[in-house]
């Protein structure tokens, strides 16, 4: 009896603490699934206050879980921002810091780490950011639609289903809708009165910007029709109870002065998580976190060990209640080649103040899909207004012409409307987030704007 409890005792000490962790962790680990939108207006979201929809399975979702209110793109683009979740950098260290721009050669993402830990991962939907495959091996799984500019969004959770359901790998699967990017001809626009819509402050008021918010509207609805039918899916298997829920608003829509700027219209992200058992119901944060920080997080749920080099940081603790802070700022750029002439931005926040440096202010800023000359029917009803409306055309200018620098007190001036740059009252805090931003460009080995050019397809 003392030889075997003896072999027992030594059976037992021969575990590493490594090994007995990772087996008490597969016991546990959760699934997730991700659903991610594609150029939301976050302030959209009836959970985030919008006015003009009735989000309702967004609205479950927030009252189910936690709510992010200080989620933030670091690039105002969807590659840049795709590349950045799945592989926890910022930009200019992944390679990928102009849209359609591929990541450095040999990158690894969430694919790799999560793989590493037993976790199979998928991704159905919007692609084109998973190149080369290399860089992302998901499991790619057919149901929604990859292509973001097709007028049919038709979609199937049967693959998604089946998926869910085989083997015995917790798993990651990440549904990237198309909703609601351009062309906005999906859904049904006539729910909206033109008429009655609350448009954003930044927006000029005119007849064509009301029709055209109508059509991005229904594609919302239509993102959140899809929302309820994941959630349906994974209550119908019985995966809801042990499945890490999240979705992701990505980042602003193609308006002027949304989508490829450094203002939150185009950086101020949504995400929703539910977690069952961990996560408090009907809670919110205002921790400031941005997509780099996604993948740390999901290594760190799966039970895997801290990647140092990596940019983000998990913010575990703030999904868990334990913390109500996760990183002192958030830090942002835009490069506009290949969307127009190249306009370079960086900028940066804590939890009040946001500034912005235009690194080339004495030229004129340009988008091709709305003003140069691209989609011209909203942007010249902005013009046409503006000549005869002060309100229309300081918002019209402010567009195309930037100062060098931008400073807002982001809890008086959520739209970014009154530039106190030129304000003595807020020097220090100018410097102080001028120098913050210079570290942190010089960490990154970022050039500033010299950055913006074009590059060869090789990088």
């Amino acid at each position: 009896m003392k030889k075997i409890t003896c072999y027992l005792l030594l059976s037992l000490t021969m575990l590493t603490p490594a090994l007995l962790s990772a087996q008490t962790k597969s016991q546990k680990r959760p699934n997730v699934v991700i659903i991610m939108a594609d150029d939301l207006d976050t302030r959209q979201l009836s959970c985030y206050g919008g006015k003009n929809i009735h989000t309702k399975y967004n609205d479950q979702l927030a009252t189910e879980g936690l709510q992010f209110n200080n989620i933030y793109a670091s690039n105002a683009t969807c590659v840049p921002t795709r590349a950045s979740l799945f592989t926890g950098l910022y930009p200019i260290r992944h390679g990928s810091f102009q849209n359609h721009k591929p990541v450095n050669k040999d990158m690894k993402s969430i694919g790799h780490y999560l793989g590493e830990v037993g976790y199979k991962v998928g991704l159905t939907g919007k692609d084109h950011s998973t190149r080369p495959r290399t860089s992302f091996p998901f499991d790619f799984i057919e149901g929604f639609q990859p292509n973001c500019v097709a007028s049919k969004d038709d979609y199937s959770l049967t693959a998604i289903d089946k998926y869910m359901n085989a083997g015995d790998k917790p798993f990651c699967l990440f549904i990237m809708s198309i909703n609601p990017h351009k062309p906005w001809d999906l859904g049904d626009p006539s729910e909206f009165d033109p008429d009655k819509l609350v448009l954003p402050p930044y927006m000029v008021d005119t007849k064509e910007t009301r029709a055209q918010y109508c059509k991005y509207l229904a594609e919302i609805r239509r993102l959140d029709d899809q929302v309820g039918d994941v959630m349906q899916l994974l209550k119908k298997n019985g995966q809801d109870k042990n499945t890490i829920f999240m979705f992701l608003g990505e980042q602003g829509a193609q308006f002027p002065g949304g989508k490829w700027t450094c203002w939150d219209a185009g950086q101020k992200s949504s995400m929703l998580v539910r977690w069952p058992g961990v996560i408090k119901p009907n809670t919110k944060t205002d921790a400031i976190v941005q997509y780099e920080d996604i993948t740390p997080t999901l290594i760190d749920i799966a039970g895997g060990m801290a990647i140092d080099s990596l940019d983000g940081k998990s913010f575990l603790t703030v999904l868990k209640g334990l913390s109500q802070t996760a990183r002192p700022y958030a830090f942002g750029m835009n490069n506009n080649i290949p969307e127009g002439p190249a306009y370079p931005s960086r900028n940066v926040r804590d939890n009040r103040y946001k500034l912005i440096l235009n690194l080339t202010p004495e030229k004129t800023y340009a988008i091709k899909w709305y003003n140069n000359p691209g989609d011209l029917g909203v942007w010249n009803s902005w013009q046409q207004k503006a000549k005869t409306d002060e309100t229309a055309k300081f918002l019209y200018e402010r567009i195309s012409k930037r100062p060098p620098v931008e400073f807002y007190d982001m809890s008086k001036d959520p739209y970014e409307l009154n530039n106190l740059a030129g304000n003595r009252a807020y020097t220090k805090q100018i410097d102080k987030l001028t120098g913050v931003l210079k570290d942190w460009m010089k960490q990154q080995g970022d050039e500033g704007a010299s950055v913006d050019r074009v590059y060869s397809k090789q990088n």
